[in-house]
């Protein structure tokens, strides 16, 4: 197996990448910082050399913080070219990586285009392809589990979650809980080991993993296959007690000169998030963690974007470096292309407001901008300043039928008569700097 120089062992060597460099540039950051990140591991950049449009990026908590979209077609919902659209919009819309997590048939072909295609870091579960080739998990060998995560990362894959600290031991907690396991890839481990009465696969054969990995440069992401379901079951033994093993990996796959990212919950009450995101800085090292949201309350569905999007604002400033979206589709269904679109949107948003909060540099600076845009009702920056400028226009639009944004000299709520800012503007407002 010819092997690809990871980017941690490059910045273990001192060396300093083209991909370090371009992540220098974007995050207002020495190379030499960005290369001092990687190196320590609380950085990564998902960055397979055969993934030829990719645009580097980095995750960690010195870089901003960043948002992953889900993709990826059932069974029954969507096509290929369905999902190629979401792919375009995950673009458009602001998204720092995808996840393909398509079952069906003609995966490799449809990851194929995702990867030639997309100019973000790509990641998949390959544990979804070994199961869907399959009537039943218990059918696989463990070689089976090992030659999908090789043919992925033979095809481009930046980043693979791995559901491999789930351990037999862990099983009768996660029976006690109120909902079990609720991650597919951890329910489907959980099955293969009750059935073969043997460990995890991905835990016995990890060096295996990291061989293959290393030979890609394929960041893992440890994935938390007993992440909760429900606020009932957030923060229990058995979610700490993978956490733990997460740990022990973390090392090894430092060791092993792999990148590592750890996955983290889940639904938790938002009095709890803070601790999740700094017990898993504490067990894993400063590994970069990548929520899935997290989801405060249970009793939303149609709006778990945002359920979730206040949880990912708390986890982001707490200090989680990647959060992955959810949807309104969330617990109802596959998401169509305007469900993906609000769900980047309300990461996006949940994203900056930590950026700002964390002050990072430059992170007010199109905030300010806008302030001055609007003192000065210059509609048309506005527009261009936004996270969703097509929404902003249709606003705009719909409220104002017959004003171009030229003639429009007063702020939307008010009318002109009792506009605050016409009145303040008056009295001298500046309309221009910014604040401390």
């Amino acid at each position: 197996m010819n092997e690809t120089k990871t980017q941690i062992a490059a910045a273990k060597a001192g060396v300093i990448t083209p991909a370090m460099k371009r992540v220098a540039d974007i995050e207002r950051l020495s190379p030499e910082a960005v290369r001092d990140e990687v190196a320590c591991g609380r950085m990564v950049i998902p960055a397979n050399p055969r993934h030829a449009r990719l645009l580097a990026t980095g995750i960690g908590i010195a870089a901003t913080c960043k948002v992953n979209a889900n993709i990826g077609r059932s069974p029954e919902r969507s096509d290929e070219a369905g999902e190629l659209d979401k792919l375009r919009l995950c673009v458009q819309y602001g998204a720092d990586t995808v996840m393909d997590l398509s079952v069906g048939g003609r995966l490799n072909e449809m990851r194929g285009r995702i990867i030639a295609e997309s100019p973000l870091p790509v990641g998949t579960v390959p544990l979804y392809q070994a199961a869907d080739a399959v009537e039943d998990v218990t059918t696989l060998a463990e070689d089976d589990f090992l030659e999908v995560i090789r043919t992925q990362a033979e095809e481009g894959v930046d980043f693979m979650t791995v559901h491999c600290g789930l351990l037999s031991t862990m099983l009768p907690l996660a029976a006690n809980r109120m909902m079990g396991i609720v991650s597919r890839g951890g329910a489907l481990m959980a099955r293969w080991m009750a059935h073969h009465r043997r460990e995890n696969p991905l835990y016995t054969r990890f060096d295996d993993i990291l061989a293959i990995c290393r030979a890609h440069d394929v960041t893992l992401s440890l994935g938390d296959g007993l992440r909760p379901g429900c606020l009932a079951d957030a923060s229990d033994e058995a979610q700490f007690a993978e956490l733990d093993v997460l740990g022990e990996l973390t090392l090894r796959c430092r060791e092993a000169d792999v990148q590592v990212m750890i996955e983290g919950p889940g639904h938790v009450p938002f009095d709890q998030i803070a601790m999740n995101v700094e017990r898993e800085q504490r067990v894993c090292r400063e590994a970069p963690f990548y929520v899935l949201g997290p989801v405060v309350t249970d009793i939303a569905p149609g709006y778990d974007h945002i359920t979730s999007a206040i949880g990912a604002t708390a986890a982001a400033y707490a200090g989680a470096a990647l959060l992955c979206y959810v949807t309104p589709k969330e617990h109802l269904g596959l998401p169509g292309p305007e469900d993906v679109r609000a769900g980047i949107i309300a990461y996006k948003i949940a994203a900056h407001a930590a950026d700002v909060a964390r002050r990072r540099p430059g992170a007010r600076d199109r905030d300010d901008a806008m302030a001055c845009a609007r003192f000065n009702f210059e509609w048309d920056n506005q527009f261009k300043l936004s996270l969703d400028p097509q929404r902003a226009i249709e606003y705009f639009c719909a409220s104002n039928p017959d004003l171009t944004p030229e003639q429009r000299d007063h702020c939307s709520m008010c009318g002109a008569k009792l506009c605050a800012i016409k009145s303040s503007r008056a009295l001298g407002g500046r309309g221009s700097g910014g604040g401390a």
